[in-house]
């Protein structure tokens, strides 16, 4: 498994404006993956802005279909958590509520797969927040997550390539002496660095655009140019 650099601290920022709570009373309703990036869109639109939400709204926020937002939505609202005008429900999301974890406003930027976005903030919601890091069994976070020991094996790999966290593997001794393999030491990253780095791939993958079209145009004669316009 890749590792990336740690960096020595994380900048400064007022927490207030680039992050916002989810209490941690979201993980006794058992969510979906969906469900659970849903519920925290509208958590963070709670927070922030008090503007009227639809589902086109937020299907937008999220990087999903409006129909699959649709769906998910009519089953959080049958769970009681959302309301028919798509606003939180529960005494239990309000922002006030003192047991939460908070999640950065730019996590939504980032385009994460539902699965990977619902790892990421169990491991943000048992972390240490003095030094960042916690170290679960993949066992552990597939049964606080609901999903399966290699859903969430792959979600850590995506996390891993989006800069959102450094995984290093740890290992001890039993009292025979023998060496085994421990749980991974996850270190939370800035996600400033994961959203630079997310920019940078976005522009790479533009440049390779831009020079594959301009190789065709180069390898088109006259006569195919002319056809490819048509």
């Amino acid at each position: 498994m890749k590792k990336h650099r740690i960096p020595t601290g994380w900048p400064r920022r007022d927490p207030c404006r680039y992050r916002f709570p989810i209490p941690n009373a979201v993980w006794n309703h058992q969510l979906k993956p969906i469900e659970f990036v849903i519920l925290s869109y509208l958590c963070y639109r709670h927070t922030c802005s008090k503007s009227v939400l639809t589902p086109a709204l937020i299907a937008k926020g999220i990087h999903k279909s409006v129909g699959t937002v649709k769906k998910y939505l009519s089953a959080l609202i049958s769970a009681g958590l959302v309301t028919k005008q798509y606003t939180l429900a529960a005494d239990a999301f309000s922002a006030n509520n003192k047991n939460f974890f908070t999640l950065s406003v730019e996590i939504f930027l980032l385009k994460l797969p539902s699965s990977a976005f619902m790892v990421y903030a169990y491991l943000l919601l048992i972390e240490d927040r003095r030094t960042h890091t916690c170290h679960p069994s993949y066992n552990t976070i597939a049964d606080k997550t609901g999903m399966t020991r290699n859903t969430v094996i792959k979600s850590v790999g995506v996390l891993l390539d989006k800069h959102l966290i450094a995984v290093e593997r740890t290992s001890y001794l039993d009292d025979r002496g023998l060496k085994w393999n421990g749980n991974n030491l996850y270190t939370i990253l800035s996600t400033q660095c994961a959203v630079g780095a997310f920019y940078q791939q976005q522009l790479h993958q533009l440049e390779l655009t831009a020079k594959f079209r301009c190789s065709r145009q180069r390898n088109c004669g006259p006569k195919d140019s002319a056809e490819a316009r048509f």
